[in-house]
């Protein structure tokens, strides 16, 4: 692989880049974000890990500009930042895989070799389904023309949601891809949001596009909602 390692810190850049040089992979250093970008855009790399944290733009700038000029090479994001909302903020951008510090040479490679397999991955810049929009990277949703304000659990929940329309997630699948901590499978929690999304994507606008499958769980529907009946 020839890989790029962007990282400041130069200890970690050096055992980085030797790591992979005894690996048998060709590796590059960039020490900031203009450099990364630079990099990233004149060279043709298999894949590259990325810091979170550099000097001038940071990793999720960097790897949303790469996106924004569609450049699709696999990213792998490292931080130290263990908070979920950091982890799903660099997922949103298009990093493609993460790790945090400290961590195993070992793991790091094996991550590599596996995003090396897939290769590039394009991806829409928006998800649509119906009139429903939704903007990963921008964190932005709509209904139609109106823009929908969501808190950062609802719009991952909602995304998942998009991701696989028709799709039935149980509620387990949705703890495990939405929220970070284990749960205890008999927690409403899911419900909960799924009430709250309701009440912002759907009711306003007299539709109905998270069906509940009894015994199952939820899906949103592939239309993106139909009208809900009127009463009275």
């Amino acid at each position: 692989m020839r890989v790029l390692v962007v990282e400041d810190e130069a200890k970690m850049a050096g055992l980085l880049s030797r790591g992979l040089r005894e690996e048998g992979h060709v590796a590059d250093v960039a020490t900031d974000g203009h450099q990364a970008l630079a990099a990233a855009l004149a060279g043709e790399y298999d894949v590259i890990v990325l810091d979170v944290m550099l000097p001038g733009p940071d990793g999720f700038e960097v790897c949303a500009r790469m996106r924004a000029r569609k450049l699709f090479t696999p990213v792998l994001m490292l931080t130290a930042r263990g908070a979920v909302p950091d982890r799903v903020r660099g997922l949103d951008v298009g990093a493609d895989d993460y790790l945090t510090k400290p961590f195993h040479l070992t793991e790091l490679f094996a991550r590599l070799r596996a995003l090396d397999r897939r290769g590039p991955v394009e991806r829409a810049p928006m998800l649509d389904v119906g009139d429903l929009r939704l903007d990963p990277a921008a964190h932005r949703a709509w209904r139609g023309d109106t823009e929908i304000s969501l808190s950062n659990r609802e719009f991952v929940l909602l995304e998942t949601l998009m991701r696989r329309p028709g799709m039935v997630y149980t509620r387990d699948q949705l703890l495990d891809r939405c929220w970070d901590t284990a749960f205890d499978t008999t927690s409403n929690l899911v419900d909960v949001y799924v009430r709250y999304l309701r009440q912002k994507i759907d009711r306003p606008f007299g539709v109905r596009s998270i069906e509940t499958v009894r015994g199952a769980g939820y899906r949103l529907r592939t239309d993106g909602g139909h009208h809900a009946p009127t009463t009275g």
